[in-house]
């Protein structure tokens, strides 16, 4: 867990991929906390940026992502 930083720094930070205050408002408005918010934009930063395994990973967080789009699964 990245405790030390926070949902500004985020914000601030060119290091990471395309990240947005509106990707952030996003998670925040389904209910995702802080330190979760951090850990998946610290998750997408990694296999974005060529991850372990990233393509088993990327697929299965794509179903993942169908299922809470479709309303299968709640976020």
């Amino acid at each position: 867990m990245i405790s030390h930083t926070t949902l500004t720094d985020i914000r601030e930070s060119t290091k990471l991929v395309e990240t947005t205050a509106k990707n952030i408002e996003a998670l925040t408005v389904c209910g995702y906390s802080e330190d979760e918010i951090i850990s998946l934009l610290w998750l997408r930063q990694h296999y974005q940026s060529g991850g372990s395994d990233r393509a088993a990973v990327v697929r299965y967080l794509e179903f993942l992502r169908y299922l809470v789009m479709s309303g299968q699964l709640e976020a």
